[in-house]
């Protein structure tokens, strides 16, 4: 017998749903040429980083929210986007989103934090990415837990 949900179970939603298919693309090849990333991980990242993104300008948590050292350079990417990127601030928070880097707070609890107000955001996560996953290695990892 199969049981059904009293409520349907909502899809995770994906950071690259919040941009264009086509600036998606363009921005995943600008990543991968510019950090010499394979593109399936340049795809990742930038999926990961747009959702960041979303959650930090939403919440107005950019200022206590950092990026994975993974995840860092496709905000970046955008960034240098420039047009595409005021403008998606504009539409989504009404301010430009800036970053202010803040590196030496890379604490393995942060990104917690950071994945925890992403996951609650409705966004899908890939902790390995974040430094939070059961087999993280470095790169991916914030080298400041057991597992570096």
């Amino acid at each position: 017998m199969t049981v059904a949900p009293e409520r349907p179970v909502a899809a995770l939603r994906q950071g690259r749903d919040l941009v264009s298919p086509e600036l998606f693309d363009r921005l995943t090849t600008f990543c991968a040429d510019e950090y010499s990333l394979d593109a399936g991980m340049a795809a990742r990242i930038m999926d990961e980083a747009l959702a960041f993104l979303y959650v930090a300008g939403t919440t107005e948590r950019e200022h206590i929210m950092a990026p994975s050292r993974a995840v860092d350079p496709a905000w970046h990417t955008f960034m240098l986007h420039t047009q595409e990127y005021a403008a998606w601030c504009e539409q989504h928070f009404g301010r430009y989103l800036h970053h202010a880097p803040n590196s030496k707070t890379r604490t393995r609890g942060l990104m917690y934090d950071v994945t925890d107000a992403i996951t609650a955001a409705g966004f899908a996560v890939d902790k390995s990415l974040w430094g939070i996953a059961a087999d993280c290695n470095e790169p991916t990892c914030c080298s400041d837990g057991p597992c570096c």
